[in-house]
């Protein structure tokens, strides 16, 4: 790998119990690109995602998977996110008993093997929320115990800003929001792309989200396959004409 690829995914096959989802799933991510994943719902979008991130659930029966230059095929979750992996989920779960603001200190002292400064990380803590338009009470609710799907979204980008991964992958980050949550949550992405310099692989069916991004590459997958890899133009595209031609495309 070059000294830019910070991902590296080689003919990915994976099951979800005994069926087969991905079929031969081929990516390379760079350090600070962002990728679009796009494609027909059911298709396996989010199979990757999780995939990726190492859930048990879903079985790597073939292929490789390479971050920062090391083989992460059969590494554990904890490993992947202490290495700098990041998932954020199409349905946050709610965990009651620990709070939204203990739930992300714990995460950056694990990520980073350090004590963090409980006055500097609540200052840090107050700016990212205020960002992201969060009321700062949230900071001490459980996590996501009676938070709206807006706000649980908004959950997600905060601990994505806080964390800073050098990967963040986004799974329908922006399913179920409305238009000004949309916009809210868009500013925090764009934030990270701005301040962190991390690559994102943002996984969605709507482009909405996109509208303020920078965005590298488009892919297109349909029935578990990669069909089209194309650059930010492939999102107006898709718009115009749907995904249908890329089905046809797989049928053919």
């Amino acid at each position: 790998m070059s000294d830019n690829q910070l991902l590296t995914v080689k003919n990915l096959h994976v099951n979800v119990e005994d069926k087969e989802i991905l079929h031969g799933v081929d990516l390379s991510i760079g350090t600070g690109e962002t990728h679009v994943l796009m494609g027909p719902n059911g298709t396996g979008k989010s199979t990757l995602g999780y995939a990726l991130m190492g859930n048990p659930r879903y079985t790597v029966t073939e292929g490789e998977i390479w971050f920062k230059g090391q083989n992460i095929t059969e590494e554990a979750v904890d490993f992947r996110a202490k290495s700098g992996m990041f998932l954020s989920f199409q349905n946050p779960l709610e965990v009651p008993g620990v709070t939204l603001s203990s739930f992300i200190r714990s995460a950056l002292e694990q990520k980073t093997g350090k004590r963090i400064r409980l006055w500097d990380f609540k200052k840090e803590l107050e700016k990212t929320m205020e960002l992201l338009q969060m009321d700062p009470s949230y900071a001490e609710r459980d996590l996501n115990v009676g938070f709206s799907g807006g706000e649980k979204k908004k959950a997600e980008i905060l601990q994505l800003l806080m964390l800073k991964p050098s990967l963040a992958i986004l799974d329908e980050t922006d399913s179920g929001l409305d238009v000004d949550a949309v916009r809210t949550v868009s500013a925090g992405i764009e934030a990270y792309q701005k301040t962190c310099d991390g690559s994102l692989l943002i996984i969605t069916h709507s482009t909405k989200i996109l509208e303020s991004l920078s965005v590298d590459y488009t892919h297109v997958m349909v029935e578990g396959k990669m069909i089209k890899t194309g650059d930010a133009s492939l999102v107006d595209e898709i718009n115009r004409e749907g995904f249908g031609r890329y089905e046809n495309e797989k049928t053919e």
